[in-house]
């Protein structure tokens, strides 16, 4: 009996396709909004909406065919931020969509990488693609995608089952090994053990079903551990006692490599794999197989193919309710829930009797008289609300006013507009730059629009969207009713597929225009470029490449070269070189005459988040990771245009290749309460306190409070690295509290126009005015360098003011303000921090500088701990200075100050005798006056005698180093001291 063949269609291009094979698939170029074609597999052809796929009386296809299901892939940048240089790869997906079969473009061929014997030569080679995971759109994740012949650790009949029905396994990438190991019996069962109710030997590599192993373990060994069998246990035991242990090898059940090497090139192979027949069943090749599957559920055929979860079933996820008693314990005050008292009603006006209705429409339309705002729909869902309200409350509806734009919902705290804010001419103009340069990309949108929210700005681009394709509408219409051709100038040529759908430009204005990637000038046909390039046009490769692989190789704007001045010496003597030429300028035809080039295209601007202005690329770096946006001035990066592509932030940087920890905090900031269970959380990249540098204890800080914090230093001041003086901030700094968090952990700074003391962070996210100050260095104590900063010089102060002090007379230099107007001198910051915060690398080390700060540190406590020794015995010593005493008249207390005596001094803190050092764990007291040491170590008697007078007369002390290493010198010791 031959085989029927199979049902075709024919696209617009003449590509026969049908079922199984794979297509481009796209809407017209202004619905799509400039997004390449989507990639697809036909799994059936159906006829009109609401028609039969099958005609019940003949048996046979209704027709016409006008739509079709198409089962999706995903571009990997379709579902993440990362870049993959490779335009040929994509994600499959068990997802599938009805669309109208005009939408088909072309043929293209999509193949898994293990069905390709060739890689190089398949992605040479126009519309071929590849995929190797699987992407989930429900559940957000990824997963493997192997042949279902590769998997062998299943029962026989179910491995039969999955190699006859699918043509491919998904599951997850830790369960890939074991599905493609050789098949796992239990040693006691001798039974399957599945991957997930299993356990292996770490000695003998058995496995055993969890319940057949004595006693029965409830769970896997945690990730890090391993768990033997009692057999290797006691042998383990003895190889332990005998000393005869060896490391053994580990083994995996991981399928070997893919060999390397350049395979062999046949094109009889490559169309046999074009070609090649993929098993479906019921319409899709693989299912899941994986960490949450059943093996026996898939002998089921109605079972779900779609990827699992975890099921979130338990007391973590369910509240555990105990039953009802009869009794109500619930307290008085608190309304019962599900009740009219706990629900807010809108509307009623079904329930008005027909006076009360009469009354609501006119009272509705008294309200107001713009036929606009009768038509909006949150007008008069407000409306309805309030009527309904009086309706309920029996108040007049005379009574209802719609002035005020607040209401307070039932189980809202505090009031919320009903209707948002008209959005004003400057926003919009802001809104539309934005669309300009990101296209559909509203989050980047929002960033640039800051005074709106995100629900605003999708709600918005909604509305401005319909208005311009209103616009367009009505535009078209008005041409058609005059008669013109709204397409083509020419309608006596026949349009392509592409002019059709609008990708292709038919008409080209005057002047020379060129493609926006590769900027050729010469093409034979022009196609329409998505938003964000330099020119709106493609030439005729580029054009398909953005369509079909969604790669665009941009070329970088070049600037224009300079025009050079003649010679001075093609000029005869005394002709002036600005005068007139005296040869007479040669005359070309008109027809023939060049015309000038255009100007070059606008560079595309960044916002730095730090002074909120406008920048190029290059001067305004984006962090390609967290798409971070700041002035390279304001981060310790010289500004290039090669390398700003590729530059990340020092967070993202140290992500990969860890060498700071992992924790942002700043070390400057209050502390952070972290969940240890939860992902750490990082500044978010649309403020400038995302920008931190390492310190020198390898923790963070961030840069605003590294540089408005007077005692910290960097070792390179260029770049901003590496912060050090974090232990030399002063004291008062860490124990007064910031007046706008209420804290007292931290280092504070205070206003330069009053006392208030704030965190630096706290003072940038209220929105204090930062800059620097340029004061006279005349008359200042300080031995600080002077600047010159724009024509004045003086000295830089970083100055903070409170958002509320508006009548200062400061003049402030912004933090990215550069030096000069051309903007390639370096900016205030760069200044401050170079001539202010540079530490002496070229004097000191970094760990020299390290301990001469702690050295400073423990001298002021030293001090201050002999003050105190000093109070505490004049206290004792002195007692009636410390009582208050009455003067003659009986009134008011008299404190009589006596002065600390120094007759009686308190014990002298110990010196080592040997190495005269003040600090040891133990102090070891000598006999007497200790003897001559005849320059042992470097002191002579006469060291003795002042070490003999300095801790007292016949007294002396060693430190517990100097007596460990020189016992004998000194034996006799009578005490031992702490200190």
């Amino acid at each position: 009996m031959e085989t029927p063949e199979p049902f075709k269609i024919t696209l617009k291009n003449g590509d026969e396709v049908k079922v199984n094979d794979h297509v481009y698939c796209s809407p017209s170029w202004g619905v799509r909004d400039g997004t390449p074609y989507s990639i697809a597999r036909i799994m059936e052809f159906l006829p009109a909406l609401g028609t039969p796929t099958v005609d019940p009386k003949t048996g046979r296809r209704n027709e016409p065919i006008t739509r079709v299901r198409l089962a999706w892939y995903y571009r990997p940048g379709d579902v993440s931020d990362r870049a993959v240089a490779d335009s040929r790869l994509l994600l499959a997906a068990i997802y599938s969509e009805v669309c109208e079969l005009a939408q088909l473009r072309e043929r293209c061929f999509v193949h898994h990488r293990d069905r390709i014997s060739d890689l190089a030569g398949w992605k040479k080679r126009p519309d071929r693609f590849y995929f190797t995971r699987l992407f989930d759109p429900w559940l957000r994740k990824e997963f493997e995608v192997i042949p279902a012949t590769t998997v062998r650790n299943v029962p026989a009949h179910i491995r039969d089952v999955l190699v006859e029905r699918y043509e491919y396994i998904v599951a997850e990438r830790e369960v890939v090994p074991d599905l493609t190991d050789d098949i796992r019996l239990c040693e006691t069962c001798e039974k399957w053990c599945p991957p997930a109710g299993s356990l292996q030997c770490d000695g003998c590599k058995k496995y055993f079903h969890m319940e057949c192993v004595t006693p029965p373990m409830l769970s896997k060994p945690a990730r890090g551990y391993g768990w033997t069998c009692a057999p290797c246990a006691r042998l383990h035991e003895e190889k332990v006692e005998g000393h005869s242990v060896q490391a053994a090898k580990a083994k995996t059940g991981a399928p070997s490599a893919r060999g390397r090497g350049r395979p062999r090139k046949d094109k009889s192979l490559a169309e046999k794999e074009e070609n090649v027949e993929i098993k479906h069943f019921k319409m899709w090749p693989f299912r899941y197989f994986g960490l949450y599957t059943f093996a026996e559920d898939t002998l089921d055929p109605d079972d779900l193919i779609f990827p699992r979860a975890a099921t979130r079933v338990g007391p973590k996820f369910q509240a555990t309710v105990p039953p009802t008693t009869g009794t109500d314990d619930r307290p008085k005050d608190v309304e019962e829930r599900g009740g009219d008292a706990t629900i807010e009603v809108l509307s009623l006006v079904n329930e008005m009797d027909e006076q009360d209705a009469a009354n609501y429409e006119k009272q509705k339309d008294m309200l107001t008289r713009s036929e606009t705002l009768k038509r909006s729909v949150d007008w008069l869902t407000e409306v309805t609300f309030r009527l309904t309200d009086a309706w309920l409350k029996q108040r007049d509806f005379a009574t209802v006013s719609m002035r005020s734009p607040m209401r307070l919902q039932k189980f809202n705290r505090s009031e919320t507009r009903y209707t948002e804010k008209d959005w004003a001419p400057d926003e919009v103009a802001a809104f539309e730059d934005a669309i300009q340069m990101h296209g559909a990309e509203l989050r980047a949108v929002r960033e640039e629009v800051s005074t709106r929210t995100m629900p605003e700005v999708v709600r918005f681009y909604g509305h401005w969207k319909s208005a311009k394709v209103g616009e367009e509408n009505a535009r078209i219409r008005a041409a058609r009713a005059a008669g013109l051709d709204v397409k083509s100038s020419s309608p006596a040529r026949e349009a392509s597929p592409e002019e059709e759908e609008g990708s292709v430009i038919v008409e080209m204005r005057r002047g020379h225009p060129s493609c926006g990637a590769c900027r050729t000038r010469e093409s034979a046909l022009w196609w329409k470029a998505p938003k964000g390039l330099a020119t709106t046009i493609l030439c005729e490769s580029c054009g398909p490449s953005w369509r079909k692989y969604a790669d665009l190789n941009v070329r970088p704007v070049r600037e224009e070269a300079p025009v050079k001045v003649a010679k001075a010496e093609n000029k005869r003597e005394g002709t002036p070189l600005a005068g007139p030429s005296t040869k007479r300028a040669k005359t070309v035809s008109s027809q023939h005459s060049t015309p000038p080039p255009p100007p070059p295209p606008s560079v595309p601007q960044l916002r730095c988040v730090a002074c909120q202005k406008n920048g190029p690329e290059g001067k305004v770096l984006r962090c390609k990771q967290c798409q971070f946006r700041v002035h390279a001035s304001a981060c310790g990066f010289p500004p290039a245009s090669t390398a700003s592509d590729a530059w990340m932030c020092d967070l993202c940087e140290n992500e990969q290749s860890p060498e700071a920890s992992l924790i942002s905090d700043c070390m400057l900031c209050p502390r952070m309460w972290r969940d240890p269970k939860k992902k750490l959380i990082y500044p978010p990249p649309d403020t400038f306190l995302r920008a931190c540098k390492p310190t020198e204890g390898q923790a963070w800080v961030h840069v605003l409070c590294s540089v408005f914090v007077p005692e910290i230093t960097y070792s390179d001041a260029a770049k901003l690295k590496l912060v050090e003086g974090i232990s030399a901030i002063l004291e008062h700094r860490w124990q007064h509290k910031c007046s706008l968090c209420d804290r007292d952990d931290g280092a504070v700074v205070q206003c330069s126009e009053c006392p208030a003391e704030f965190h630096v962070s706290c003072a940038w996210k209220q929105g204090h005015k930062f800059g620097f100050e340029m004061q006279q260095a005349k008359g200042r104590r300080e031995t600080m360098p002077v600047v010159e900063f724009k024509g004045a010089s003086g000295v830089l102060v970083p100055t903070i003011i409170c958002k509320g002090h508006t009548g200062h007379k400061r003049v402030l230099v912004d933090l990215c303000e550069p030096a000069d107007a051309s903007g390639a001198a370096e900016s205030a910051l760069q200044l401050y921090c170079r001539a202010y915060k540079q530490a002496p690398v070229s004097e000191t080390h970094a760990l020299l500088r390290k301990a001469m700060r702690l050295d400073r540190i423990l001298e002021e406590q030293m001090a201050r701990l002999r003050d105190l020794r000093g109070r505490l015995y004049n206290a004792q010593q002195h007692p009636q200075s410390q009582q208050p005493q009455q003067n003659a008249n009986g009134v008011g207390p008299i404190v009589v100050d006596v002065p600390i005596v120094d007759a009686d001094p308190p014990e002298p803190e110990p010196h080592c005798y040997r190495c005269r050092t003040q600090f040891s764990p133990l102090w070891h007291e000598l006999a007497g006056a200790p003897p001559a040491t005849n320059g042992v170590n470097g002191h002579g008697a006469g060291a003795a005698t002042a070490a003999t007078a300095t801790n007292g007369a016949g007294r002396a002390w060693m430190c517990h180093k100097c007596h460990a290493s020189n016992r004998q010198a000194f034996p006799v010791m009578i005490g031992i001291a702490t200190s």
